[in-house]
């Protein structure tokens, strides 16, 4: 290439080694130590966001039917007063039927987010309990946390508008009760026994196939071992007033349960306790105490009351009775009223369900027979016994079953059966039987004689009309007699007599002379008797003495006169 080429604009010249070598110094002062500032800064940057990212806790989901009180930002999730977390972010949920809320936890709060962990919110409120949640009129609320024993991690949970009854790993025992409709119960109602606290009502549901409500409850320990499989259940309301056949009957139960209801357990007295209850058992929850203990007795014959009377005052759980004892109860009022009665009939009677249960009588659920017992109502109705209402108590008007046994209808028993259950044969009582009697009576007026008790009463008409004048004569008598002067002058003199007579007793009393001269001729003949006591006493021995001036001296001898 010629000199005038390599000259060329377009074509520059090679850079030699001597002009490489001056151009590396400008080469260097591009990678000046300025630019490690930024990329320092970077690093830091970058560390910083992830120590922020690894030092948050975790995010969970809460699910509550309403957002009342929360507020995203604000709202604090607690446990033991210690904050724990906060709440980011407050939406509806996709079906709108709820609140989706989304909360920033501590990392110290990771190990507590178990399945079993429970949410509920805290706010003021006005229960049977008192009054709580006053420190968040001016805090706010907040939304606590119950940690959970179990060991399965989990994200999303269910916040409660109400506490817990019973934290989770408390000690005690949780029962299902099953009952009606009119038996339910709230979550929160007192669990008593004999008046004394020892559980909650946690959970309250209705079962729309069963159309039966279903609770559960917790039992605290120790309280739990009270409870076995032979317990009853049933519902209170404070106090309970009954009118019925056995007369006016008030209980009262804990001043809790008088405000807010409840319910409470116990064994039947002639009921064994049995083994201890296990865990989420089952119980039927009665509608009071006296129903409870009729579900004891869950062994029974059934009979049906073919009943002329009237059976106004007669009603289900009525008492049927044998002398006085309870061997039964009534069933139902009235029982398949439109089945067809039986043939021999003529009178429409109104029937009755009663059940005989022999269980009353202390016999054990494994020992009873009912075939032998049926054997033996069949011989009883052959000797007459029979089936009467008869009033429990004058003041209510309630009825009861009363059996008895009629000799008189002794071997005039009919079997019948209605609608598939044995008749249980009847007598009339009541206002039937008392129009019986009025009937019976009037017969026998019937039956009477009349003319001869006529005839006999007009004679004794006739004798009483002249005791009657007699009488009269008598009276008239009598009046003449008062009306003489004569006569009306007698209290006069009878009074004047009573006067003298009384002057006469003042005349004897011991301030008058006539007393003290008799006192003083008492005494004078008292001396002279004293003074005559010596003499009489020396004639009462020598009788001599009346004629002889001394008994000593010698008898005289007689001389002749000279």
């Amino acid at each position: 290439m010629s000199d005038a080429d390599k000259r060329h604009p377009d074509n520059p010249p090679a850079p030699s080694d001597k002009d490489m070598h001056r151009a590396a110094p400008t080469q260097q002062k591009r990678l000046s130590p300025v630019w490690i500032v930024p990329f320092v800064a970077l690093l830091i940057g970058a560390w910083l966001v992830y120590d922020n990212y690894a030092s948050r806790g975790p995010q969970i989901a809460l699910h509550l039917p309403s957002a009342d009180g929360i507020e995203a930002g604000k709202t604090l999730i607690k446990t033991r007063n210690v904050e724990v977390g906060k709440v980011t972010s407050v939406a509806l949920s996709d079906d709108l039927s709820g609140v989706e809320i989304t909360a920033q936890m501590e990392p110290q709060a990771e190990k507590m987010l178990v399945e079993d962990t429970h949410f509920w919110v805290v706010k003021p409120r006005i229960g049977r309990e008192g009054i709580s949640g006053l420190g968040t009129v001016l805090s706010g609320a907040y939304i606590q946390l119950e940690p959970g024993r179990s060991e399965v991690d989990a994200r999303e949970f269910d916040v409660s508008d109400q506490p817990p009854v019973a934290p989770p790993g408390a000690q005690g025992l949780r029962l299902n009760l099953v009952s009606q409709v009119g038996n339910s119960l709230s979550v929160g109602d007192a669990v008593t026994f004999q008046g004394v606290s020892v559980g909650r009502v946690e959970e309250a549901d209705f079962d729309v196939s069963t159309q039966s409500m279903h609770h559960r409850i917790f039992i605290e320990s120790p309280y739990d071992s009270l409870v076995t499989e032979n317990t009853r259940f049933w519902a209170t309301s404070g106090i309970d007033v009954r009118f019925g056949s056995d007369g006016f009957q008030v209980q009262v139960e804990s001043l809790e349960a008088l405000l807010g209801g409840g319910v409470t357990f116990g064994v039947p007295d002639d009921v064994p306790a049995g083994k201890e209850a296990d865990e989420d058992a089952s119980y039927e929850l009665y509608a009071d105490e006296e129903a409870a203990r009729q579900g004891t007795f869950n062994r029974y014959l059934e009979y049906v009351l073919l009943n002329e009377d009237t059976v106004r005052g007669l009603s289900r759980g009525a008492p049927v009775e044998f002398r006085g004892v309870r061997i039964g109860t009534v069933a139902a009022v009235p029982w398949n009223f439109t089945s067809p009665q039986p043939e021999n009939r003529d009178k429409l009677a109104i029937p009755v369900l009663i059940r005989i249960e022999p269980q009353r009588l202390g016999i054990g659920a494994n020992e009873l027979d009912l075939q032998e017992w049926r054997e033996r109502f069949d011989r009883l109705f052959e000797r007459g016994l029979r089936a009467t209402l008869k009033s429990g108590s004058l003041l209510t008007g309630a009825l009861f079953v009363d059996l008895k046994i009629d000799e008189e209808l002794q071997g005039q028993y009919l079997a019948e059966t209605f609608a598939d259950r044995p008749v249980f044969p009847t007598a009339s009582a009541g206002l039937a039987q008392i129009q019986a009697q009025v009937t019976a009576l009037l017969d026998k007026l019937n039956r009477l004689e009349i003319e001869p008790i006529l005839s006999g009463l007009d004679r004794n008409l006739q004798v009483s009309e002249a005791m009657l004048t007699q009488a009269r004569s008598l009276v008239q008598s009598m009046n003449s007699l008062l009306d003489n002067p004569e006569t009306q002058g007698l209290p006069g003199n009878l009074n004047q007599t009573l006067v003298e007579l009384r002057r006469t007793l003042d005349g004897l009393s011991p301030e008058s002379s006539v007393y003290q001269d008799l006192t003083r001729t008492l005494n004078e003949v008292e001396r002279l008797v004293r003074d005559l006591q010596p003499a009489a006493r020396k004639i009462s021995d020598d009788p001599r003495a009346l004629l002889f001036d001394s008994i000593q001296t010698e008898d005289p001898i007689p001389r002749a006169p000279r």
